[in-house]
């Protein structure tokens, strides 16, 4: 039975009275606080979880594959890779599949000498020059193609920045795949010109990734026409597993398919086993408050019993007595809510927007501390919020209601 207006009356002029007991006062405001700080803290430390996942995700996806096909065992590379690539786009979801080939290098610059991981991309490939668009900070891909004589090199930004080249600066790539002499292998030296600076946002990336066009990689592996990954876009990134199973059933025996959740899978249980932590932590805020609200009725329910007598000597049912309490409870509860979600969310958009919180790229791979807060999130903090507030009414609101009239107006 939904509560009267006077029961919402009664309940609201309790909650706002001045009582005459000011440690009840006091308690109520501690109750409001108490699940105010408990929803913003959960809003705050939900929306920086999800700012990691999201950031991390974004940064990931942006400059990598979904879903990689590559050789089980090295045994010389991918050699008929574009039908192998034929095969790839007519997989369900799958939305573009471009070569690659990868293999670690060293750069010379002006200032140090740096490894790092050379990739190989199809600059024909209307995916791979889209991907590489989107992060590129400095330069074009126009310039990989051939400047001043020399090939062109797309270097992560702070790989740039550790070795000193800046854009149209000349780099000497090293190969450990040289020539054969009688002396055993030499290393091979290869010159190029910084065609463009990128930088995905994800530190290992930019840190040692260095990019150029499909056939000088080959190159400066000393390879032929092969490639050593296909590199698959699909239209949903959480069927990436299913989309990877059957690449790999049509690849071959050679062949194996990862995908981008297999490949950062330490990553991603440790955010959901933090999410997990987060809210059993945080929650025991709210069952602190929620002892607060008990307090707070059982109190006014002593302080009050005169005013339940009078109400229930006029005609008010016991099931009405209840619930005013209950409705007083649920108000502490939804004034504490209430403030507890503006301040979380905007606290969040503050954090967020002006980057209170700075991390080092180094260790976390991001600069500062995303905050993404969602409004799913805090819908379903605020139902906890108020079911819990409600739940902690039941005993002092049944309790009130075993007052009797008669003993309690016998010496009024």
């Amino acid at each position: 039975m939904l509560p009267s207006r006077f029961e919402f009356f009664v309940a609201f002029r309790y909650l706002k009275a001045k009582r005459k007991q000011a440690m009840i006062s006091l308690i109520t405001g501690i109750s409001v606080l108490g699940v105010a700080a408990g929803v913003m803290a959960m809003v705050i430390a939900l929306a920086i979880n999800a700012g990691f996942r999201n950031t991390l995700q974004r940064n990931l996806l942006g400059a990598t594959a979904h879903v990689t096909v590559l050789e089980k065992s090295p045994a010389g590379g991918i050699e008929k890779w574009r039908d192998l690539i034929g095969k790839m786009k007519t997989l369900p979801h799958v939305v573009s599949a471009t070569p690659s080939l990868y293999g670690q290098v060293f750069l010379s610059g002006p200032v140090l000498s740096e490894g790092a991981v050379l990739k190989g991309i199809d600059l024909n490939s209307d995916a791979a020059r889209s991907d590489m668009l989107l992060h590129l900070k400095q330069g074009s891909l126009g310039a990989m193609r051939d400047s001043s004589g020399r090939p062109g090199l797309i270097l992560g930004a702070r790989l740039a920045e550790r070795t000193g080249m800046q854009l149209g600066n000349l780099v000497t790539v090293i190969s450990p795949q040289g020539e054969m002499t009688p002396y055993g292998p030499r290393p091979a030296y290869y010159s190029f010109r910084v065609a463009g600076i990128f930088e995905s946002g994800f530190y290992d990336l930019d840190s040692t990734f260095a990019f150029t066009s499909l056939t000088e990689a080959q190159r400066v592996f000393s390879l032929d026409d092969v490639v050593n990954a296909v590199e698959l876009k699909v239209d949903d990134i959480y069927i990436a597993p299913e989309v990877a199973r059957a690449a790999e059933r049509i690849a071959g025996p050679q062949l194996a398919a990862t995908h981008w959740m297999e490949q950062n899978r330490q990553l991603l249980n440790a955010l959901r086993m933090e999410k997990a932590v987060t809210v059993v932590t945080i929650g025991l805020i709210q069952l602190v408050a929620a002892l607060n609200i008990l307090i707070t009725l059982v109190m006014m329910g002593m302080e009050k019993y005169r005013d339940i007598a009078i109400m229930m000597s006029m005609g008010t049912r016991r099931e009405q007595i209840q619930r005013i309490f209950m409705l007083h409870g649920v108000l502490i509860g939804a004034v504490g809510t209430v403030i507890g979600l503006v301040a979380g969310y905007t606290l969040s958009y503050l954090a967020d927007h002006y980057r209170w919180i700075s991390l080092d790229a180094e260790i976390y791979s991001l600069s500062y501390v995303p905050f993404e807060p969602r409004l799913l999130d805090g819908l379903w903090i605020a139902a906890v919020a108020l079911v819990v507030s409600l739940v902690a009414t039941l005993y002092p609101a049944r309790s009130a209601t075993r007052i009797s009239p008669v003993e309690a107006l016998r010496y009024e």
